[in-house]
This record gives structure tokens, C-alpha cells and sequence, in this order.
């Protein structure tokens, strides 16, 4: 488990080593040439390989795609069902090439309500990839950043009894090693595409300390050249973790 920022002041780095990315703007992309929002659906998964194979060659080490959130099910019970049929597909599709180029595979969020065919894709996907080191590459799937906080709490007080005593006293960094990213690094930088600015309840503990990097791409317009712009952006910034600049500069904690 990786130690949270709020605590330890991670190394200076240039790159980041977690980038986490809410996909945003399929279905205005697709809008906007007159086709079915599956369509950009679609063309975002060509965008989410675009972003892995730039992932790698930057250096990123993990990329934590949000591709579901547990709000997205009040959208029309048809869009609902594609979405459903597109993601089965593209573990069925993806996870062989995935494991062929070293990238570990992890789904992230509450997939019971998810039909057994693609709970099934997913144990079969992680477990293929679990030895991968190259990226990790987290899909967020019926995600909600508040549920996250929540399970984590659940599986803390099952574990620590005595913490629901009157008086008893938690250190936030108890709850890390229940989040759902406890394996990843906290994201270094977070990007949105499609013009929003807003975190829309992804990844709410983990974004505490991480640089947010907005765009009005919309996310099948998202190329390498689009994430290489995200970490220039990245890399002129000053990351002070509650410091000073005069500490930042010197290195003195």
C-alpha cells in the first residue's frame, strides 16, 4: 500500500506516475456529426488505447480510466444497456492485448449490479494480468467516489471493532489500505476532458493533493499529443504538500 500524501511528501517528479482521466464527451461528440451517442461510445474506446499506448511511452506507471460512475444508470435504461454490451465487449477484445504488452488489468467500483457474464470477464482479466508490470491500467466501473469512502469504512470497523467504542479516536490514514486504489499511488494528476470543471464524485479521497488539468477536448478527440500537453502542464508546476516554496526549493521538510 502506497503512504497518502497528506502524511509523506511524495518525490518531485516531472512526469506523473498516476494520471486518472474522466472520459467526458462521447455523446456530444457524436452529437455534433449527427450519429447515435453509442457511436462516440464507441470511438472512445479507440481513444482509451490512443491513451494507454501514451501512457506507456511517457512513463506513466498508473492510468485510472473513469468509465462508468454508479450515477450513470439514471441515464436511458437503451444507453444503459449498449454501454453495458460495449464494456463486455471490450474486455473480451482488450484484456488478451492488454496482458500481451505487460499491462495489469483492475476494475474498480461495486460490480454486483453488473449481469455474471462481465463480473466474470473482469475476474478472468484481472487474474490473466495480475503479473503485469508495465502500466496498471484501472477502469472505474459503477464508481462512485462517496461509495469508495463508504466500503472502506464498512471493511475498517469490521477489521477494528474497537474503533466503534465511545471515545475511540481514527487516524484518517487507517481507512487507505480499504480504499479501492490501495494497491496505486494517489493520482499525481487528474485530467477531465470535454469542458467540465468539476471531479463529479471520482476518486474524492484519492484527488486530495492531485494537480487538475481540464480541457474542452472531447474525450474521442483525446490523442497522445492531448496527454503529452496534460503533463507539460503537469511538470511546470510547483507541488508544495502544505510546504513552502523556499522548502519546495530547497528540500527542506
Amino acid at each position: 500500500m502506497f503512504t497518502s500524501s497528506t502524511r509523506d511528501v511524495p518525490d518531485p517528479r516531472r512526469v506523473p506516475r498516476h494520471v486518472a482521466i474522466i472520459m467526458d464527451g462521447n455523446g456530444r461528440w457524436a452529437k455534433m456529426r449527427l450519429l447515435p451517442r453509442i457511436a462516440g461510445h464507441r470511438k472512445g474506446v479507440e481513444a482509451v488505447r490512443a491513451t494507454v499506448r501514451a501512457a506507456i511511452e511517457e512513463g506513466v506507471e498508473f492510468l485510472t480510466l473513469f468509465a462508468f460512475s454508479s450515477e450513470n444508470w439514471r441515464r436511458p435504461a437503451e444507453e444503459v444497456s449498449l454501454l453495458m454490451e460495449l464494456f463486455g465487449r471490450a474486455l473480451e477484445q482488450e484484456v488478451a492485448k492488454l496482458h500481451a504488452n505487460g499491462i495489469r488489468l483492475r476494475v474498480i467500483g461495486d460490480t454486483s449490479r453488473f449481469d455474471r457474464r462481465i463480473r466474470e470477464l473482469v475476474a478472468a482479466g484481472e487474474t490473466l494480468t495480475a503479473g503485469n508490470s508495465r502500466l496498471t491500467l484501472t477502469i472505474a466501473a459503477n464508481y462512485g467516489g462517496r461509495w469508495d469512502v463508504a466500503q472502506a469504512a464498512r471493511a475498517y470497523f469490521a477489521a477494528h471493532p474497537e474503533g466503534l467504542a465511545p471515545g475511540a479516536a481514527m487516524n484518517p490514514e487507517g481507512l487507505e489500505p480499504y480504499l479501492s486504489t490501495a494497491y496505486a499511488p494517489e493520482p499525481d494528476l487528474f485530467i477531465r476532458t470535454g469542458g467540465e470543471q468539476r471531479i463529479s464524485n471520482f476518486l474524492l479521497w484519492q484527488l486530495a493533493y492531485s494537480e487538475l488539468y481540464f480541457t474542452d477536448l472531447l474525450w474521442p478527440d483525446f490523442d497522445a499529443a492531448a496527454l503529452r500537453a496534460a503533463i507539460a502542464s503537469f511538470g511546470e508546476r510547483e507541488r508544495r504538500f502544505g510546504q513552502t516554496g523556499d522548502q519546495v526549493h530547497t528540500g527542506d521538510a
